[in-house]
């Protein structure tokens, strides 16, 4: 019995007992106190007709006072009651008919993904599938969130993901995988459920606690995600780079030439300048085809943008040019291999950090609130006393490893008003925290929420060629025989698609020193570089 019929058949029940209790009273009274007595049947009849309000036949007036009082009772009960009856019969039947009807299964889905779950880290996720044209469900037990998705336009079901009904509602067997990312106890759970309807569809689960990934594989899982672990590597990966002249990773499109990412540090004389005014092409002989301002990424970016500490460029280039810029993005003031980082948390993700610099042998003081093996300063991060005791003064670079985002926020803007030329390299767990922190004075900062969608929509796809997976730019070798007789300038991709034609596969060779003259051949492979919606609109318009 739901919950609507059981406080129906209550509130009749006692309103069935109330009106009976009245009935019996005023006979009482009327043969006590009136010396008229009445039947019983009248007696009911005039206690109904005082609790709707349609009247007292013949009975009124009242002489004795015992009777003007119990009418008076009888009728405060009565209101009383149709009061009660709005929310118990009146408003839900309104709100259902009203209410949005959330589906709970899909029909006619194949080759799709099933998300079992909403969470801050599921929209990367469907931007993802959507932009590679990969339909998507999402199945969520809450009914209010489902509503809420439902009419925002996500294509969701409402089922238990970790039940074979709601799965089988998914069309689990006629997809092409299912992301479980809900916690590391019901991930498992629907890791065994999918594999029990569906033997073959591909499973990718998400850990919380990577020493739980054994428990995800033995259920059955063909692939484990541990975003929190990548992303301490990848804060990790934005000091080692900071502190050394050499490149950090890159994707090798020919021999001797690469696509990298490279931040524009603090002290650079680039910093205030705009793109077209930072002369890159002709001091490094560099390509920029991106660049992130402020967490928001451009392809290809405005020539009139302005660079600043933080701004990290995607470029093309030779070894020896990309040195070249990497030597004009650090500047002359930063002195390598000296000073040391302060990674404030010390929780998985921070642990990544310090064993990332362990490694690398750049000295570091960690910072917690807790006392620990491997802290060395305990105290509130958004205490400047707690970040003086941690030397950071003596720092080139702060981590930011701090689980809450507002706390990050927080030690954000005291870190920049005790130390203004630190470099401070912040974790965000949700994606819209990213511009605030930004804002705050963070000079690059990482989503776990990005991190996590990129990582499931890579593992999904499979067939993604992604430049890092905290990154949001992929390099695809493709053929586009609609460019064939034209030179770049005429096909105007930059314009048309967002991306740009970073090298050209001719004759087994990969030519690189492309102009805007370079005509396209028949038979040309071209290596393209940019965001998932600008891939997809290069292949359908130029494929």
């Amino acid at each position: 019995m739901n919950t609507w019929l059981r406080r129906t058949a209550l509130y009749s029940v006692g309103l069935v007992g109330v009106m009976v209790a009245y009935a019996l009273a005023y006979d009482y009274g009327m043969t006590a106190f009136e010396t008229e007595p009445v039947t019983r049947l009248h007696s009911l009849q005039v206690v109904v007709e005082t609790f709707t309000t349609t009247g007292y036949g013949s009975d009124s007036p009242w002489l004795s006072p015992e009777m003007n009082v119990l009418v008076i009772l009888m009728d405060l009960t009565g209101v009383v009651l149709i009061f009660l009856a709005l929310p118990v019969f009146v408003f839900p039947l309104l709100q259902d008919a009203l209410s949005t009807t959330v589906p709970t299964s899909v029909e006619e889905l194949s080759d799709h993904v099933v998300i079992c779950g909403y969470n801050a880290r599921t929209d990367t996720l469907i931007d993802e599938m959507s932009s590679w044209d990969v339909e998507y469900v999402v199945v969520e037990p809450n009914r209010a969130r489902a509503t809420d998705l439902y009419e925002d336009g996500y294509s969701v079901i409402l089922a238990d993901p970790d039940s074979i009904e709601g799965l089988e509602a998914a069309r689990v067997a006629d997809a092409r995988a299912v992301v479980a990312d809900l916690s590391d106890e019901v991930d498992t759970s629907i890791v065994l459920t999918a594999k029990e309807i569906a033997e073959d569809v591909r499973v990718v689960s998400v850990v919380e606690e990577p020493d739980r990934a054994t428990y995800h594989e033995l259920a059955g899982a063909d692939e484990v995600l541990s975003p929190r672990s990548l992303l301490g590597e990848s804060l990790a990966r934005k000091v080692t780079t900071a502190v050394s002249t050499e490149l950090g990773d890159a994707i090798e499109l020919g021999e001797d030439f690469d696509v990298v990412e490279l931040p524009v540090r603090r002290g650079s004389d680039l910093v205030g300048t705009t793109l077209a005014e930072s002369g890159l092409r002709e001091r490094a002989g560099v390509n920029v085809i991106g660049a992130w301002f402020e967490g928001e990424f451009e392809s290809p970016p405005d020539p009139n943008a302005v660079l600043d500490g933080g701004t990290v460029l995607l470029v093309t280039g030779r070894e020896s040019q990309l040195e070249r810029l990497k030597e004009l993005t650090l500047g002359d003031v930063r002195t390598f291999g000296t000073g040391k980082t302060v990674v404030v948390g010390y929780g998985e993700v921070g642990r990544r950090v310090t064993d990332a610099l362990d490694s690398d042998g750049l000295p570091n003081t960690v910072v917690d609130r807790r006392d620990a093996e491997g802290v060395d300063v305990v105290g509130d991060a958004t205490d400047p006393g707690t970040l003086e005791r941690a030397d950071l003064s003596d720092a080139n670079s702060v981590v930011l490893a701090l689980p809450d985002d507002t706390t990050a926020e927080f030690a954000t803007l005291v870190v920049r008003d005790l130390a203004p030329t630190v470099e401070v390299i912040a974790r965000a767990e949700e994606t819209e925290a990213v511009k605030k922190m930004y804002r705050a004075g963070a000079d690059y900062v990482l989503s776990l929420a990005a991190i996590t969608g990129r990582m499931a929509a890579s593992a999904v796809l499979e067939d993604e060629d992604v430049l890092s997976l905290d990154s949001q730019v992929d390099v695809v070798r493709t053929r586009a025989p609609k460019l064939a007789g034209k030179t770049l300038a005429e096909a105007d991709v930059r314009a048309r698609t967002g991306c740009t034609v970073v090298a050209v596969e001719r004759d087994g060779e990969v030519v690189t020193d492309l102009g805007p003259e370079f005509r396209i051949r028949r038979g040309d492979g071209v290596i393209v570089a940019g965001t998932d919606e600008g891939v997809n609109r290069f292949t359908e318009l130029l494929g």
